[in-house]
């Protein structure tokens, strides 16, 4: 293969940007957690000192043991008329630990006279000192070049100019920024090819808007040009219509230009790491999703299906075991087998020996996964829906009925105000029966705590099992009050996080099936 392509995600900030996205702190953890199993060199974490998440999210990830990702924080270069040993902005990004500072500074002249009210000289100061004092702190640099395309056009010999000035000072990585989504590819790639020839030596990398549809495409005209690092966000999530699709880059880079970025093993992971993180984002993967879509390389019957049995490379433009997905006509029995023991494998669970129970549990998950179901973001359910069906898992617990109600404290008004949650469940843990009431801000939280006032005496351990994170998503939204509804529960104890799923017409059903999952596997792992 030709020179390695590094990878700089940004999904935790520009992803995060994209509407209907919010992010909780877990949610981060989680995605950098994938993310640095997947591969990707750079991660980029937010704003350190913007907002108490931001604050807490470079604390904690400096606790995790990454085995390959470097985390970035993102800033800007020091205000005008500002020494950069001043500027409280630069001062955040050095407290926040990370080994990797990415500065936005302006290349396009008019930005910097009508947005910065400062002059251009004073901007190339600002570049030059900024990305130098933060070399001099030991801290390895990216001089995020914005507007950099819409700059060169209007301006370049200027445009020109910041990015050397950030080049002089020892910037490790200038990367182009096509901010507002409107430059073409072959322009792209003029422009890129320019940048790399003035600056022989200097790493270039690139970072596209998808607002034309072309971020992925301008990507790799960049690559061909001459770029080394290229930014994007999972999915393509983002501001507007979104960022250049990391995933789908990293597909290209690797199938069809020859270029290595995660290489060839982890590239297996790019669907259920597209699934993961949408799934993380309460968001879905479109089913025509290049690569790892559900219709990415789904095809319909009659010839067609005779064809593609015959050949396949006519209808199919890579494998798609290559990219962890399957052709939806010609299920792979055997890549399918193979997936599940490995996935098991890394769940505690040896299926290798157990090629009856293998095809049992994936024609289970198939008929779930067609129900509602997605296990991408469940492995405490999935490990138990395992275990159940090679007869190993006893439930902790079993519930005869739950109640819920949901009283309002508002006097007057149609609208309910601070409305209290109060559940009440009954229980048998043995051969004893409990019944036990729960209150809490929300359903969800009175049937935690009326769960946890039933077992507590059998099962003490169950106070070290914390729930994070709770997300709804509607299935099928025509279909109004009548919706399948999905709930994701994430939970933690001292070893660790895991998600679990429910489904059902009921959102208190969903919930309730979650949390039950989300208890059971936690006892599980502490050998209950």
């Amino acid at each position: 293969m030709d020179q390695r392509i590094l990878t700089y995600d940004s999904t935790l900030r520009d992803g995060e940007q994209s509407e209907g996205i919010t992010l909780s702190l877990e949610d981060k953890l989680r995605i950098v957690e994938r993310l640095d199993a997947f591969g990707i060199d750079f991660i980029e974490g937010g704003y350190p000192a913007s907002n108490p998440k931001d604050i807490a999210f470079f604390k904690r990830v400096q606790d995790m043991d990454l085995k390959h990702a470097k985390i970035a924080a993102f800033g800007s270069t020091c205000k005008k008329d500002t020494a950069p040993e001043d500027d409280k902005g630069l001062a955040d990004l050095l407290g926040s630990g990370a080994p990797i500072v990415t500065i936005v500074g302006k290349t396009w002249d008019e930005q910097v006279t009508r947005a910065l009210l400062t002059s251009l000289d004073e901007n190339l100061r600002m570049i030059g000192e900024s990305v130098a004092y933060l070399k001099s702190k030991g801290v390895s640099v990216v001089f995020d070049a914005e507007h950099f395309f819409d700059g060169y056009k209007a301006n370049a010999e200027y445009a020109m100019a910041c990015v050397r000035a950030a080049s002089a000072a020892g910037a490790d990585s200038i990367d182009l920024c096509e901010t507002n989504g409107g430059a073409l590819p072959f322009e792209v790639e003029k422009i890129v090819r320019a940048v790399v020839r003035e600056l022989p030596g200097q790493q270039i990398g690139i970072h596209c808007h998808n607002d034309t549809g072309c971020a992925v495409a301008s990507t790799l005209a960049a690559v061909q040009a001459g770029a080394t690092q290229v930014q994007g966000t999972v999915n393509g999530f983002g501001e507007r219509v979104g960022n250049c699709d990391i995933l789908t880059t990293i597909a290209d880079l690797e199938l069809k230009m020859g270029r290595s970025t995660v290489g060839p093993d982890n590239l297996r992971q790019l669907t259920a790491v597209s699934q993961f993180v949408a799934e993380t984002c309460n968001m879905a993967v479109p089913t025509h999703h290049p690569y790892t879509g559900a219709s990415a390389f789904a095809h319909k019957g009659g010839l067609h299906a005779s064809a593609i049995a015959r050949f396949p490379e006519a209808y199919e433009h890579a494998d798609p075991e290559l990219v962890g997905n399957t052709t939806r006509m010609l299920v792979s029995e055997l890549a399918g087998k193979a997936s599940l023991v490995a996935k098991a494998k890394s769940l505690g669970i040896d299926l290798s020996d157990k090629p009856e129970k293998t095809q049992e549990i994936l024609d289970t998950i198939k008929k779930r996964e067609h129900e509602g179901y997605s296990y991408e973001v469940a492995d405490g359910s999935l490990c138990m829906l395992l275990q159940a069906i090679l007869g190993n898992f006893k439930p902790h617990f079993r519930l005869e009925s739950f109640r819920v109600i949901v009283d309002d404290y508002e006097d007057s008004g149609a609208r309910a105000k601070d409305a209290m949650s109060e559940a009440t469940i009954k229980i048998h843990v043995g051969d004893h029966r409990f019944v036990a009431t729960g209150e809490g801000t929300g359903p969800v939280g009175a049937l935690d705590t009326a769960l946890r006032m039933a077992i507590t005496e059998f099962y003490p351990e169950v106070a070290g099992i914390e729930l994070v994170d709770f997300k709804v998503r509607i299935l099928d939204e025509n279909v109004g009050t009548d919706a399948i509804t999905r709930v994701v529960i994430t939970s933690r104890d001292a070893h660790g996080v895991w998600g679990t799923i429910g489904v059902s017409e009921n959102i208190i059903e969903a919930s309730w099936n979650a949390l039950v999952d989300s208890v059971e596997y936690g006892l599980m792992r502490m050998g209950r």
